[in-house]
């Protein structure tokens, strides 16, 4: 789930978050939520050439690569990069703005929970670069809609464990629905538009899903979140004291319904 700053800023201007998720690459890899098989296959479905923009430690990459697809990965930190590679996945080490080519191709270009951290028009201009002719470029992002009562919690503790943290802990635990996170695909579509008549006009993909997250496994999940990645351990642990206690309550578990949100786009065929 994408953690935006609370602020004015806008994402991809935010490089000590887009660039704090390497803290722990390895619990990242473990933790975070894979991508419905059905989004995967109908973008591999445009080409077995991907480049994978803000790749981190490569999940998105590997399922592409069980898809069938040759995937080079973009990832600026250093640290993510170095487990995707560890993985399998080639990957170079660079913002997408300022990564070169080299004259490659591809048949998609794809942005795994990431696309809101590179600047939307200069993120276009360059999968235009890239994309062979038809060519696909699809940023998408997985939506959790976290249970009412579980939020409550989460928002609870955050205040009384950083209450000198400037970040509206309610508003990111309100956002439990994919229309909050509208604001991004319209964002990306708008990037697409300003790329010069270079793509077709934007359409959007929705996929909805379920997972059950033991106490243990939401426990590994929430340091991996934006609002988290910066903090110590000792900071976050009565944080996550309180949650796993609530969802000791639940049973110890409970059901996370996803969206993956998606803005697909295909390159101009001149």
């Amino acid at each position: 789930m994408p953690t935006l700053p609370s602020s004015g800023d806008q994402p991809h201007d935010r490089r000590d978050i887009a660039e704090s998720f390497g803290t722990d690459a390895e619990r990242y890899d473990r933790a975070r939520p894979r991508y419905p098989d059905a989004l995967i296959e109908r973008i591999a479905g445009a080409g077995s050439r991907v480049l994978d923009v803000g790749c981190g430690t490569g999940i998105a990459a590997r399922q592409f690569q069980a898809a069938g697809c040759a995937v080079l990965g973009v990832e600026p930190d250093p640290r993510m990069a170095g487990l995707a590679r560890r993985h399998g996945v080639e990957t170079d080490v660079s913002t997408f703005e300022e990564w070169e080519p080299e004259g490659r191709e591809f048949d998609a270009v794809v942005a795994g929970t990431a696309w809101h951290w590179v600047d939307p028009v200069a993120g276009a201009e360059k999968a235009a670069r890239v994309l062979r002719a038809g060519g696909l470029l699809v940023p998408f992002w997985n939506v959790a809609r976290i249970p009412p009562d579980l939020a409550e919690v989460i928002a609870s503790a955050c205040e009384r464990a950083l209450p000198e943290v400037p970040f509206d802990f309610r508003a990111a635990m309100a956002q439990q629905t994919a229309e909050p996170y509208q604001p991004l695909l319209d964002k990306a579509a708008e990037g697409v538009r300003a790329a010069g008549g270079r793509f077709g006009e934007p359409e959007q993909w929705r996929y909805d899903w379920e997972f059950t997250y033991t106490r243990d496994a939401w426990l590994d999940v929430m340091p991996t979140q934006g609002a988290f990645t910066r903090f110590p351990a000792e900071r976050l642990a009565p944080v996550l004291e309180a949650v796993g206690a609530a969802i000791d309550v639940r049973g110890g578990a409970f059901a996370m319904p996803y969206a993956t949100m998606a803005v697909s786009v295909r390159r101009s065929q001149r």
